[in-house]
């Protein structure tokens, strides 16, 4: 479960918006995955883990029934070896600008981006940590997908205007 445990917390993060209370969830979730250890029969150890991690998330989202904000710091989309200074200007608006359009997603949708995007998780792997069938999962990243580039471009429309 160890090797797992910075993809537990990336996906914590995301669903949570807090690193204190990622941090929280994920320890209450590995508590919980030791504790049903014995019950695991499956082949894929992460997804278990992660589909621990996202219940329990949800079940402190739904303790506190607030909408998060969501931490940005920890998303490298962009990697340049020699940025120069409009570079990293233009790099941080974009992160920005994909920070505030990933925010506005609804968690369902916010959670198969970041499980396939972020931690490259197939879609087989997705189903099983949210318990959806594989077309839900690509029904919801299809729709995540394009509710982003709506919001991205929308915003990119309002700066130049």
């Amino acid at each position: 479960m160890l090797p797992h445990l910075d993809a537990a917390h990336n996906l914590a993060r995301w669903l949570l918006g807090n690193p204190q209370d990622a941090e929280d969830a994920v320890q209450e979730a590995y508590l919980r995955a030791l504790t049903y250890f014995d019950g695991f029969h499956g082949e894929d150890g992460r997804a278990w883990l992660l589909a621990i991690v996202r219940n329990t998330c949800f079940e402190c989202l739904h303790k506190k029934r607030r909408y998060v904000e969501m931490p940005f710091e920890h998303l490298e989309l962009f990697r340049d070896d020699s940025p120069g200074p409009e570079t990293l200007q233009l790099r941080d608006a974009d992160r920005v600008a994909v920070q505030r359009g990933l925010e506005t997603l609804p968690p369902e949708f916010r959670e198969v981006l970041v499980l396939r995007e972020m931690e490259g998780m197939s879609y087989k792997q997705i189903a099983q940590i949210t318990d959806v069938p594989i077309g839900t999962v690509m029904s919801r990243l299809a729709r995540a997908r394009r509710r982003l580039l709506e919001t991205l471009t929308a915003a990119s429309r309002r700066e130049t205007a």
